[in-house]
């Protein structure tokens, strides 16, 4: 494998083409304000480097990077790449990751709208983030301890799991499929409105008017919290620990819940079951719920 060390670049596809490289301690940045750095690479490995210029790793094959950095100038990262691994690297610039496969990313931090778009089988271990539209139309995520502020999460995404993770965002997992969602905190508005094939386990659920018009809805042992209007038109089957603000509309299945300050029932078509059931005894087990 090549090593280039401590060099500066700043011109058009500076290192286009490369294969079998290392490149260390770099800086890629300049007047010449050159784009797409690395553009059509295979075995690249990245340590330690800077990135200000836009469209670096664009159709790449077998991707490392470590403990790097790329800015809000660093636009658009990484597009139509497969084999990546990012660790302990800054993506600050905007569409930071899109139409890409077989992704690992480890202690990173993102600061990216519209990041993740059209990925799939990514996993995430130990990050934050902070976006608008994180991982829309994405599939076979697996995240791990992810802490993501911003907005419109997860929509569209399909076949994933996300456990130990929190959560604060407007509309997350709206027309999600065939998602877990397991020991996180989720706070935001609108929650999973349309997902289909859902499951959220041991999970703390906050905010208004969570979980409606969904198909399939599961919810095992889960705290709920200034939650009102819950439920409308959904097919759902859950076991809720905490008392609920209001539950509206419930399409079929059945709702086991320690109290509910109202029932809103203006729907002749509604026919889901609210169950007041003592949480002293476990209502799961009796149920069958696990």
């Amino acid at each position: 494998m090549k090593i280039i060390q401590n060099q500066t670049y700043d011109m058009e596809r500076a290192l286009y083409g490369s294969k079998d490289l290392r490149v260390e301690n770099c800086i890629f940045d300049g007047p010449a304000d050159g784009e797409s750095a690395f553009k059509e690479c295979s075995n690249i490995e990245v340590d330690r480097c800077y990135f200000n210029l836009r469209y670096p790793f664009w159709h790449n094959h077998g991707l490392i990077i470590r403990q790097s950095e790329m800015t809000e100038l660093c636009r658009a990262a990484l597009w139509y790449s497969d084999e990546i691994e990012i660790k302990d690297t800054k993506l600050h610039g905007i569409k930071a990751l899109r139409e890409c496969s077989q992704v690992k990313l480890q202690n990173c931090d993102i600061i990216s709208p519209e990041f993740g778009w059209s990925v799939s089988d990514i996993t995430m271990f130990d990050c934050t983030a902070e976006s608008e539209y994180f991982m829309m139309r994405s599939q076979n995520l697996n995240f791990q301890r992810l802490r993501m502020k911003g907005k419109y999460s997860f929509q569209y995404i399909e076949n994933s799991l996300f456990e130990h993770c929190v959560f604060d965002t407007k509309d997350a997992f709206w027309h999600a499929k065939n998602v877990v969602i397991r020991d996180c905190v989720v706070k935001g508005e609108y929650l999973a409105w349309y997902c289909e094939n859902v499951t959220f386990e041991n999970c703390k659920i906050i905010g208004t008017q969570p979980l409606c018009y969904c198909k399939n809805l599961k919810l095992i042992r889960c705290e709920m919290e200034e939650t009102d209007l819950a439920f409308e038109k959904s097919t759902v089957d859950a076991v809720i620990t905490t008392p609920v603000v209001s539950i509206k509309n419930p399409s079929s299945g059945r709702i086991l819940v320690p109290a509910v300050g109202e029932i809103i029932r203006d729907d002749e078509n509604a026919k889901g079951e609210i169950i007041i059931q003592d949480q002293t005894k476990d209502p799961c087990r009796e149920n069958h719920c696990a």
